[in-house]
């Protein structure tokens, strides 16, 4: 897949992690649904089977992308073995590289250098290869602006869940109240910088907490989430894509305000009747908002 016909970063819904050195799971990833499928070569991987995950790399990946699946891997930090982690998998030609523990800008100049050089080392087409570094501590958090800004090639930064509580010093909680203040501030940086933000994975396997905390999360505006359980693909895909229904509510509201406005001899409309319920302002920004999204879809 060539950066010209990737699927744009803001309708890169949901991003499936996978055991870097699980061929299985690997190939059975083509076929989840999900938009982004990434070797994860930390967490999932241990030390000992990290050798291994690399000789996968290159062939996966490659696999993922001639599948029109956007490829990535994720790395870990350049001085805890990462840039082992790279050598192999920019081999693969991954569309986007992703790096754990990223807590600093220095860290996110560091891997662009490093994956420069492999560009020109692999003819690979220069600065093709987008960054998403991953944020998963509290210095990381309160640097998001920065680590968001510190090079061209970052188009979207993922924040953790498990890493975060911990270095928090939190109580672990399935409703995840504790991440609420973590949630909304790394939405609002990156929002700020213009770069799409991914929320942290739902770590628990139960399909009720996950549609409870899907909803949590579109209602916080993220538009791409984290999975951890392949199982949630549908209920990301499903929850982060405007559905018919409520394409045609909002044409509704949109109609019903526009309407009473031009009747109301230009005085201030606040508010309008759609469908026997109050519509107010905003509900019709939130209408074009919703129609704006289905619209880069394809759906509106």
């Amino acid at each position: 897949m060539t950066p010209t016909n990737r699927r744009p970063s803001r309708l890169r819904r949901s991003w499936l992690f996978l055991a870097g050195a699980d061929h299985d799971a690997l190939v059975d990833g083509a076929a989840s649904g999900a938009d982004v499928l990434i070797q994860e070569l930390e967490t999932f991987t241990p030390p000992d089977r990290r050798p291994a995950a690399r000789e996968l790399s290159e062939r996966v990946l490659a696999g993922w992308r001639d599948a029109g699946i956007l490829a990535s891997v994720r790395v870990n930090p350049l001085d805890a073995g990462g840039i082992d982690d790279l050598r192999a998998a920019m081999r693969g030609r991954p569309d986007i590289v992703m790096m754990s523990y990223v807590a600093t800008p220095e860290q996110v100049v560091a891997l662009d250098e490093a994956v420069t050089r492999f560009e020109r080392e692999y003819d690979i087409a220069p600065g093709s290869t987008e960054l998403v570094p991953n944020v998963e501590t509290t210095l990381g958090l309160v640097n998001t602006m920065a680590i968001a800004r510190s090079s061209p090639r970052v188009t979207a930064v993922l924040v953790a869940t498990e890493d975060m509580v911990a270095d928090m010093g939190a109580e672990r909680t399935r409703a995840g109240r504790e991440l609420d203040y973590v949630r909304s501030r790394f939405r609002v940086e990156c929002a700020a910088v213009g770069v799409t933000a991914i929320d942290c994975p739902y770590s628990y396997a139960d399909n009720e907490g996950a549609e409870l905390d899907m909803r949590v999360s579109r209602g916080l505006g993220y538009q791409a989430k984290a999975i951890v359980n392949s199982q949630f693909v549908p209920v990301v895909n499903r929850v982060l894509t405007p559905t018919a229904d409520e394409v045609a509510l909002a044409r509704r509201v949109i109609d019903a305000f526009d309407t009473a406005r031009r009747e109301s001899g230009g005085r201030r409309v606040a508010a309008a009747v759609v469908d026997g319920f109050l519509a107010e302002v905003p509900d019709y920004l939130a209408a074009h908002r919703l129609i704006g999204r289905a619209t880069r879809f394809g759906i509106a």
